[in-house]
């Protein structure tokens, strides 16, 4: 069975996808980027507010399908600058006190809107 999951505090998709989609026990969750739903303002003053937000935005989905990022087994992290690397992995980290999951980043040319950083993930029940 497959659930479309769509939080109202997280940005609503800029395009033909949905914030989330679960099926069974697994929770798959599109790509975050530092878009402020409440206010439509890309918050990209500093690498560390725009990882907050990323992480924000992650949060509200889970929150959306009853989880929370302990739910979390799998993130994929997409950056346009390797240099933002421990900067990113610095407030990441804050969100996984506690066995964290399995992750790979990645260096990219572009995200959307211009962003530096987008994470999507998979939780799990």
């Amino acid at each position: 069975m497959k659930t479309v999951i769509n939080s109202e505090k997280a940005p609503a998709p800029i395009g033909p996808y949905s914030q989330a989609v679960k099926a069974g026990d697994t929770l798959y969750i599109s790509g975050q980027i530092a878009l402020d739903q409440a206010t439509g303002e890309l918050l990209t003053n500093s690498i560390e507010e725009e990882t907050e937000q990323v992480m924000k935005n992650l949060n509200y989905v889970l929150e959306k399908a009853g989880m929370n990022m302990s739910n979390i087994v799998k993130c994929s992290i997409f950056i346009t600058d390797m240099n933002n690397f421990a900067a990113i992995n610095e407030v990441y980290g804050k969100y996984f006190t506690h066995d964290p999951p399995s992750r790979e980043t990645v260096e990219v040319s572009g995200l959307p809107k211009g962003v530096n950083v987008e994470v999507s993930a998979i939780a799990f029940i």
